[in-house]
């Protein structure tokens, strides 16, 4: 369709911006979302260049609770027509739980969680009635591993994104709609420094450490095919595999060398 477009928030680093890569390479037009008007602005003009697309831009705080309703307003009024949904804005709070002030938690929660539930249903109305459509959520391998001594809350709402995920595909599989929650392991952005756990990031083995364009080319063809999960690398499918079987207790022996500073 002339005016279909793929919808992609946290669009201007890291993950985002390389599935956002992938999409236009692709020949997909783009709606990037973030929250800096400048990035998005120098972004958008890139990817129109690069792979000849047409590519708009609409600049978001998705920590406040208004913000998926602005952003469908955004595309509602311009007649974008959104055939894909890119829920991949996350970020993760430094502290131990019990430090974390609460208005901190709920928009951090936010962000990964009741943002993601109110773009997907904002947008699915418009993909039912379109016959067709394609949902990612930006998931995480922390979603199978056991709770942790960092980011207290990540884990649990990315096992919860993952479950929600499911139930979009039992939903919504017979209107010609799919989701994919894609599930990265350790992955190399920016998201380690701003979260504040560059350290850990850094005491981690080379070999767990995967470029977020390999990520993002693997989560966008398993988007694309409609697979309901997608665990980008064999590396990480293997540990997914392990973390299924194994017992806690050996996962914390094996976890200091792993997942350094993780498992206190």
């Amino acid at each position: 369709m002339k005016n279909s477009y793929a919808l992609v928030t946290g669009a201007t680093s890291g993950i985002g911006l390389e599935i956002s890569r992938e999409l236009a390479r692709r020949g997909y037009n783009l709606i990037l979302v973030a929250r800096t008007k400048e990035r998005l602005s120098k972004t958008s003009r890139e990817l129109i260049k690069e792979y000849n697309i047409k590519c708009d831009y609409f600049s978001s705080d998705l920590t406040l609770i208004n913000s998926p309703e602005e952003i469908y307003q955004f595309t509602n009024q311009k007649k974008y027509s959104i055939y894909i949904l890119v829920n991949n804005a996350g970020y993760a709070l430094p502290n131990a739980f019990h430090i974390n002030s609460m208005e901190d938690e709920e928009k951090c929660l936010r962000v990964l969680g009741t943002s993601v539930i109110a773009l997907t249903k904002k947008y699915i109305n418009d993909m039912i009635s379109n016959g067709s459509g394609k949902i990612m959520i930006v998931s995480s391998v922390a979603a199978f591993a056991p709770a942790s001594a960092l980011q207290a809350l990540y884990g649990p709402i990315k096992t919860f994104m993952n479950r929600f995920n499911e139930t979009l595909n039992y939903n919504y599989n017979s209107m010609g709609i799919t989701s994919t929650a894609l599930c990265p392991g350790y992955t190399v952005t920016n998201f380690h420094k701003a979260s504040g756990i560059q350290d850990e990031m850094d005491g981690v083995p080379k070999f767990l450490k995967k470029s977020a364009k390999r990520i993002a080319v693997e989560g966008v063809e398993a988007m694309i095919k409609g697979k309901k999960v997608s665990v980008p690398t064999k590396t990480w499918k293997l540990i997914v595999l392990i973390l299924k079987f194994i017992p806690n207790w050996i996962f914390s022996l094996l976890s200091g060398i792993l997942a350094p500073g993780r498992y206190k």
